[in-house]
């Protein structure tokens, strides 16, 4: 097998660290970009090198990767994205940097159906697969025909701007002059068209499912469905904090459709809410690069990360659909989350226990390489005050270029 071939990833974050154990494993070479204030990744022993990540604009950020290339004759070497910006990135740019690499990211015309919510839900109509109902307001006046119940959510349909609504993924309104007062908040931070108001689906994590997979032009190869049980925040979780692989062959037909439709070639996730009030599995999101919980994948015997980079070589990989019944937990999340679930009546102490019964997949602590377990809560503690510094100043340059009127 020719493992000369690296990866070279972009983003220290928990999906960097899931891809540089996958691949160094596999004794691939592993280099990862990053800014300083996301360097979980670093402090693996699989990781063989870290390199800042310019902040800029894209063809800042392209130009900056075939330079590395070139220094440092990394032709061929697999890029992997770990999040939607980046995937975004590698999308839009596909065509220009397959020149030195391989670009583990689909097209842009296939992923931007993916990256931008508002394509995502036009093609869940067009395949008839349920999801929310969902209003696109661009005036005050737009936000009279809102008819879904409340309460309701506002969304970004993407997310690539840091602000308030984008941190927080979502923004639950009561009524409608709620609604009103944070569709002008939120306006304030993007543009009109990028807001969407949307019905809130009754329901925690536990009731959240998704599909995922290692695709080739819109054919599964290997695939899982999972059921999150808990998530943190335990509302509007960012992530998920448990998740178990389970048998939901009702969102497997409909995400085949969405995934057919748009040839889609790489490792996707495809989420869902189950709606108890009709008894359907509703499309939230289709997320075209590895999620939080994908090392899920490879205890349940499917390595998303190095079946990708296999893939990618033109090596051979096989058909698998995962078992049901294993499980994956981020002690670190989950403990809080149990706790606010057991605060709110929905959870009792013995219940969490057995809820981590083996098999279980472990988010970050790893007996082979133990570091990034120990690190998880200083990395968070510094990237949270480093994310401060930088809205202090940005504040504070804001205020001297555009001083108070007395």
């Amino acid at each position: 097998m020719n493992k000369t071939a690296g990866a070279l990833i972009l983003g220290g974050n928990l999906n960097g660290l899931t891809i540089a154990r996958s691949l160094g494993r596999q004794d691939v070479p592993v280099w990862v970009m990053s800014p300083p204030n996301i360097r979980l990744a670093s402090f693996s022993r699989y990781t063989r090198r870290t390199l800042p990540w310019p902040a800029g604009d894209d063809e800042t950020q392209v130009e900056y990767l075939l330079e590395v290339a070139a220094r440092n004759n990394l032709d061929q070497w697999v890029l992997f994205p770990t999040s939607d910006e980046t995937a975004a990135l590698l999308s839009r740019f596909h065509s220009i940097l397959s020149r030195r690499f391989r670009v583990s990211a689909p097209t842009w015309n296939v992923l931007r159906w993916a990256y931008d919510k508002r394509l995502t839900y036009r093609l869940a109509a067009d395949q008839h697969v349920d999801y929310p109902k969902t209003f696109y307001p661009l005036t005050d006046a737009d936000l009279e025909g809102v008819t879904c119940e409340f309460p309701a959510i506002l969304k970004p349909a993407v997310h690539a701007s840091i602000n308030r609504l984008t941190e927080d993924k979502a923004w639950r309104v009561a009524n409608h002059e709620e609604l009103l007062v944070r569709y002008r908040e939120a306006r304030d931070l993007m543009p009109a068209d990028l807001i969407l108001v949307q019905e809130m689906i009754p329901g925690g994590g536990e009731s959240q499912f998704s599909y995922a997979a290692l695709c080739s032009d819109g054919k599964p190869i290997t695939s899982l469905t999972a059921r999150r049980i808990r998530q943190y925040p335990i509302d509007f979780g960012y992530s998920s904090s448990f998740v178990e692989t389970l048998d939901v062959p009702e969102i497997v037909a409909p995400s085949e459709r969405l995934l057919k439709a748009i040839h889609y070639t790489g490792i996707v996730e495809v989420e869902y809410k189950f709606d108890a009030r009709n008894g359907r599995y509703k499309l939230l999101d289709i997320n075209p690069r590895l999620w939080t919980w994908s090392p899920l994948g490879a205890r349940a015997g499917m390595d998303f990360p190095y079946l990708l980079w296999k893939m990618m070589q033109g090596m051979p990989v096989m058909e698998r659909r995962a078992p049901a019944g294993v499980h994956w937990v981020r002690m670190s999340t989950d403990i809080p989350a149990a706790f606010q679930e057991m605060l709110r009546g929905r959870l009792n102490f013995f219940s969490y226990l057995r809820s981590l019964r083996s098999p279980l997949q472990f988010a970050l602590v790893a007996a082979d390489d133990p570091l990034p377990g120990l690190m998880d809560l200083p990395v968070f503690v510094f990237k949270h005050i480093y994310n401060t510094y930088l809205n202090l100043r940005k504040s504070a340059a804001s205020a001297r270029r555009y001083p108070a009127k007395s």
